[in-house]
């Protein structure tokens, strides 16, 4: 067989990746900087899916802003369309190896599932103006994630996921999907802080 015969080797899933990355890991901690790192060509996206799902799973107080600062980084750098890079003060950052395994475990079932659904579809959708709205739809919701919302960051970090994951494999029908997603979110969390407010002026202004 020649070289030009020769059958391109299947790209590796992420779901194999990160399980070897969550096996493998020799220390106790895991940073950003050392993640992307870890995941090459896949650091910013699949970065910003496993941030995302870490968001989804209950974690100590203040985990989310831990966790969200790097993606809204990440999102304006997808949207800027450059090449996935973070300052020391967030690629330092680090968490416990053992949490990160447990957020690779709970994913890995979902996500194995997932990779079977999706195929590359609707390739405008992977284009690099496409891709630069869809950073912007990423960073307003990671910057909703971030803020002290109670319960606020599960919606945008579903919908940051739904989006990585079609990324990931070129799928425009779950970029669109996770997009769609995200706006009925934002202005769902929108509304909610804003009656929140109002409701709160209104009981001031009564007791004064």
């Amino acid at each position: 067989m020649t070289a030009a015969e020769t059958p391109t080797k299947p790209r590796i899933k992420l779901s194999a990746e990160l399980t070897q990355l969550a096996n493998d890991w020799p220390e106790p901690r895991l940073s950003v900087g050392q993640l992307i790192t870890a995941l090459g060509d896949r650091g910013l996206i699949g970065l910003m899916l496993i941030l995302a799902v870490a968001n989804m799973i209950p974690g100590p107080p203040g985990a989310s802003a831990v966790l969200g600062m790097p993606m809204v980084y990440l999102s304006w750098q997808m949207m800027r369309r450059e090449p996935p890079w973070l300052p020391k003060i967030l690629a330092n950052r680090s968490f416990d190896i053992a949490h990160f395994r447990a957020v690779v475990s709970r994913a890995l079932p979902y996500l194995q599932k997932l990779e079977r659904l999706l195929r590359p579809r609707l390739l405008a959708v992977s284009s690099p103006t496409a891709m630069a709205v869809m950073g912007f739809v990423c960073l307003y919701l990671a910057v909703i994630l971030v803020m002290p919302i109670p319960f606020g960051n599960l919606l945008p970090a579903i919908a940051i996921a739904i989006i990585a994951i079609g990324a990931l494999e070129r799928d425009g029908v779950w970029m669109i999907a996770g997009a769609v997603f995200g706006i009925f979110a934002a202005f769902f969390l929108t509304s909610a802080v804003l009656l929140a407010l109002r409701g709160l002026f209104r009981l001031i202004q009564m007791g004064l």
